[in-house]
């Protein structure tokens, strides 16, 4: 089996819980506050390292508390990244929880998310099947850095730009969608980048744009796959939570899992459907991480 690369970041969460999100001049109290290791990219590359599918973690690690942080617990969870960058310190992710559990981000960018054209030369394109990337490092002004490598290499790869979709520049998007990527969505992302009025159509549309699959999951509906235009979403269903603390790093679990089950041979209702399983335990813990125990507890 082919390494999967895993394009992105990890960073520092500051999870912070509270009743309401605040507004403007309002004095609010906190019910808690948190640190943990997350960040797209590794989020999807520790699912990966709980299916054991073998991966590289291509995120910048700074400095800094927050940097410091970052290499602290990757190691402490047996992981690493080939890119060090002691000269910037890394930025972090403020984590905003309410007690429905929905979750909203303030991101402070540092190293973590900007990359440099000569570390792409100590990969080998022969070692990886396929690779992962977000739309934020895509977003950032060193975005076209990544897009060279993937257009010169043609390796497959998953793309989740996340709710900042719109935000990446059309020359950009248009030049991600020529190369074919698999899309991984929820259901506001993809309607409101494409101004369908239903994420089937939504799907379609980008189906026929891309020529690939557009995986759209769709909260506790489960989710769904297009693979061909002509016959739209196909759903695939939920896996009820036993209760939702939060949903910090769900979608991410969800992208990570589909890669990882596809890489294993599943087909695509398959992965899909475990990854369904695998999203519906992590909204039921607090964070974006599984520990061992709960991974081993998901049923599929």
């Amino acid at each position: 089996m082919k390494k999967i690369l895993v394009i992105g970041s990890a960073v520092a969460d500051i999870v912070i819980r509270l009743e309401a999100l605040p507004k403007t001049s309002e004095d609010v109290l906190v019910q808690s506050q948190s640190m943990s290791l997350g960040g797209c990219a590794f989020n999807v590359a520790d699912m990966l390292r709980h299916f054991r599918v073998p991966y590289t973690l291509f995120a910048p690690v700074g400095s800094g508390i927050y940097g410091d942080f970052v290499q602290k617990e990757l190691t402490a969870r047996g992981m690493s990244s080939p890119i060090r960058v002691p000269e910037r310190p890394n930025g972090c992710c403020y984590c905003f929880v309410e007690p429905s559990g929905e979750r909203t981000f303030l991101v402070d960018h540092g190293a973590e998310y900007l990359f440099r054209r000569e570390w792409f030369g100590q990969l080998d394109p022969d070692d990886y099947g396929a690779a992962y990337v977000c739309g934020l490092e895509i977003e950032e002004k060193t975005g076209n850095i990544i897009l060279d490598f993937l257009e010169q290499t043609g390796l497959p790869f998953f793309f989740a730009p996340g709710p900042r979709i719109r935000q990446i520049c059309p020359e950009r998007m248009n030049r991600i969608f020529s190369l074919h990527p698999v899309l991984h969505l929820n259901d506001e992302e993809v309607c409101s980048f494409t101004g369908c009025a239903d994420p089937g159509s939504a799907a379609s549309a980008l189906c026929r744009k891309t020529g690939n699959t557009v995986i759209v999951t769709c909260g506790e509906n489960g989710a769904g796959y297009c693979s061909d235009p002509a016959q739209g979403l196909i759903r695939i269903p939920p896996v009820p939570a036993e209760r939702v603390e939060d949903t910090i790093g769900a979608g991410d679990g969800h992208c990570g899992a589909v890669i990882a089950c596809l890489a294993k041979g599943m087909r695509m209702p398959k992965a899909v459907a475990a990854a369904n399983a695998v999203s519906s335990r992590i909204v039921s813990v607090r964070g974006a991480l599984l520990s061992e125990e709960a991974f081993r507890s998901v049923r599929w």
